[in-house]
């Protein structure tokens, strides 16, 4: 069904079938009020968000599955709707929204439901979306070596060689890395579990890496190392 039907002060701007023409088409257009659906090709839904300049938009969460934390993020998202879709439910979000009150605190229930979204999907990703200027590139979570800080980029070191200079901060590219394969080791560094090759527990310790590329280990993150290469 068309929304418009339902509801005459919706106006639907655009639809998208595609990730990366939504992510395009939100920054672009800026609409009051987005639904998204969770399971899409390449990347779902949570990623999508954090690829997102744009975040000033009410947030309609649309899914075929109920295992995706949905209460855990109800009260901070406008609603969700679970397909197939009652039109009743649809009606009374859209009334949600519009009896809503837009203030900054939009921004920040985005944010919320991302920081929430982000743990749940983690173990479940597909391909890590590395935003690279005006592209966006997804790459397979184990070809990612390791990652270092750059003040406020982070460069991602591929297997194969490359080298991807981020926009974004070494704690933003953690958040996306599955934890099950990744492990932050220093402040400036997050390796890939798969690819340690040696320990060197001299010190703070340092670790070898399949390229032999030696990170430093900091005292903090020592014991999470250990304990995660089971290291006694």
């Amino acid at each position: 069904w068309e929304i418009e039907n339902f509801n005459q002060d919706v106006k639907v701007i655009e639809t998208f079938t595609n990730p990366k023409d939504a992510i395009s088409g939100i920054n672009y257009l800026k609409p009051d009020l987005v639904f998204l659906d969770i399971e899409m090709p390449e990347i779902d839904g949570f990623q999508l968000l954090q690829l997102l300049d744009y975040k000033t938009f009410d947030l309609i969460i649309t899914t075929a599955y109920n295992q995706y934390a949905i209460q855990a993020f109800k009260a901070n998202a406008i609603d969700y709707l679970l397909k197939p879709i009652d039109p009743d439910d649809l009606i009374q979000a859209i009334e949600k929204v519009k009896n809503r009150q837009h203030t900054n605190s939009t921004t920040q229930n985005i944010e919320t439901i991302l920081n929430k979204l982000v743990k749940t999907n983690s173990e479940r990703q597909k391909k890590v979306p590395l935003s690279l200027n005006h592209k966006i590139v997804l790459v397979e979570p184990n070809e990612i070596l390791y990652c270092k800080s750059d003040g406020s980029y982070t460069i991602v070191f591929l297997k194969n060689g490359e080298e991807h200079l981020i926009s974004k901060s070494i704690k933003y590219i953690e958040e996306l890395l599955p934890t099950n394969i990744f492990i932050r080791v220093h402040k400036s560094y997050i390796i890939n579990l798969n690819e340690v090759k040696e320990l060197i527990k001299q010190g703070a310790g340092e670790i070898i890496l399949s390229n032999d590329k030696i990170v430093p280990i900091s005292r903090t993150h020592k014991k999470d190392i250990f304990k995660a290469l089971n290291i006694s």
